[in-house]
């Protein structure tokens, strides 16, 4: 049963960087598309950043786009999610979720990856990121 669970969420001031870490153990990543999502209360879930299997395809939200860089280093079961020139706007709860693309015969489709919440099966708990003065 694959587990994922987030770390190296903290306080960081306006312009800062914090690099959260996915770490999974109970299988092999190596196929799954993995995505970063966030949430504040009382808002809905929304997609930040995801990475195909492979590492070459990602696709990020419109306002990470340049500030945030996803990999993943499958030797090691681990994804990151660099965050950089962060503002309070990225304040939220962010978590990483696996979705299971090993299945079918189409190599590109498991390559690729999206960030529509609903494909994902498993995720992990959850990293506080705070952006305050």
């Amino acid at each position: 049963q694959l587990q994922l669970v987030e770390s190296g969420g903290g306080l960081v001031q306006p312009g800062g960087s914090l690099r959260l870490s996915c770490a999974a153990s109970g299988r092999t990543l190596s196929g799954y598309a993995i995505g970063w999502f966030r949430q504040v209360p009382g808002r809905d879930r929304e997609g930040v950043a995801c990475v195909g299997s492979g590492g070459e395809m990602t696709h990020f939200e419109g306002s990470a786009n340049g500030r945030f860089t996803i990999s993943r280093d499958n030797a090691r079961n681990i994804v990151y999610l660099q965050l950089n020139n962060l503002t309070p706007d990225d304040t939220a709860v962010y978590y990483c979720a696996a979705d299971y693309r090993a299945v079918g015969g189409n190599s590109n489709y498991k390559r690729n990856c999206n960030l529509i919440e609903g494909r994902y099966e498993i995720w992990g708990p959850g990293t506080q990121v705070t952006v305050s003065l």
